[in-house]
C-alpha cells in the first residue's frame, strides 16, 4: 500500500505564513514528517499492547453502529476497536507529543500564547481496522461540544500511511467559515447527503493523504468525513483537540466534564 505522497525531515516549529493563510481560508494544513521514527515507534506499542490486551476505556465499532460497522458486540467483529479512548493517561509519549516545539508552536500561531488541551474530546488513538471499519458521515466535530465559541483546533497524527484505500480522512474545505440551517442535518447532526445543495458541497471534498509523522491540523468547524478500511493493515491516528486560554467550556457540559491540560 502506498499513498503516493512523500514525507521531508520536518525541520520548521512554526506555520510558514502561506501555511496560516491556507488554515484560515480553508480550515486545515498538513505539516509533514512531524512527528520523529521514535516518538511513532513508542506511540504504537502503546497502541499495539493495550489494543491486545482491551485496555479501556475503549470505543467498539458495533457501539455506534455507523455503516460497515457490525450489529452488535456479540456478532461477528463485535470486538473490533474503534477507538482507545483518554490516549494521554495511557504513556507518557503522549504528554512528550503534547509538548513538542513543532506542534505546540503551530498552536500559538493560531490560539494564542496560553494553549489548553481538553480531555473530554478526542484524547484518542482511531484504530480503523481492515476488517468490520465503518464509515463516518459529513460532520463537524463541534456538533456536540459546548464552549464559549466553536473556535477549536484538531491535531491529527498519522502513525502510518492514510490513503483513500484506508479510509483517509476527507475535508470540505471552506466550511469552517460557513453557516447551516439545521435541516440539512440528520438527527445525529450529520450533513445530509440527499440534499442538492449539500451535494454540491460535497463535490468539493478533498483525500488527506499522509505518510507516517505527518499531522493534519483541522479547525472543528470543518466538515469531515471518511470511509472503511479497505486494505489488510490497521490504520492508526492519535487525535488531540485543542482551545485556546479564553475559550472555556461550559459550565456543566460534556466539555467541562474532564480536566484540561495548559502545555507549556
Amino acid at each position: 500500500m502506498t499513498c503516493g505522497v512523500d514525507s521531508q525531515v520536518e525541520v520548521r516549529t512554526e506555520f510558514t505564513s502561506d501555511e496560516r493563510a491556507r488554515f484560515e481560508a480553508d480550515g486545515f494544513v498538513v505539516v509533514r514528517g512531524l512527528a520523529d521514527h521514535d516518538l511513532r515507534t513508542r506511540m504504537l506499542a502503546v497502541t499495539r499492547d493495550n489494543l491486545a490486551r482491551l485496555v479501556e476505556p475503549l470505543e467498539f465499532e458495533a457501539d455506534l453502529q455507523y455503516p460497515g460497522a457490525p450489529e452488535g458486540r456479540s456478532a461477528v467483529g463485535g470486538r473490533t476497536v474503534r477507538r482507545l479512548k483518554q490516549a494521554h493517561s495511557r504513556d507518557f509519549v503522549f504528554t512528550e507529543w503534547l509538548q513538542l516545539p513543532g506542534l505546540l508552536n503551530r498552536l500559538r500561531q493560531i490560539l494564542g500564547e496560553t494553549v489548553v488541551c481538553p480531555l473530554a474530546h478526542h484524547n484518542c488513538i482511531m484504530t480503523k481496522e481492515p476488517a468490520y471499519s465503518s464509515d463516518t458521515g459529513w460532520h463537524q466535530d463541534v456538533r456536540y461540544w459546548s464552549f464559549e465559541t466553536p473556535e477549536l483546533v484538531n491535531a491529527w497524527l498519522a502513525l502510518g500511511e492514510e490513503c483513500v484505500d484506508n479510509g483517509c480522512l476527507q475535508v470540505i474545505p471552506g466550511t469552517h467559515r460557513m453557516t447551516f440551517e439545521r435541516n440539512r442535518f440528520d438527527e445525529e447532526l450529520f450533513f445530509r447527503t440527499d440534499l442538492p445543495e449539500n451535494q454540491n458541497l460535497i463535490e468539493r471534498r478533498q483525500y488527506v493523504e499522509l505518510q507516517p509523522g505527518d499531522v493534519l491540523f483541522f479547525h472543528a468547524r470543518l466538515f469531515h468525513s471518511a470511509t472503511r478500511n479497505r486494505t489488510d493493515q490497521t490504520k492508526y491516528s492519535v487525535v488531540f483537540t485543542f482551545r485556546g486560554a479564553g475559550n472555556g467550556p461550559n459550565p456543566g457540559s460534556r466539555s467541562a466534564s474532564l480536566p484540561e491540560l495548559i502545555l507549556h
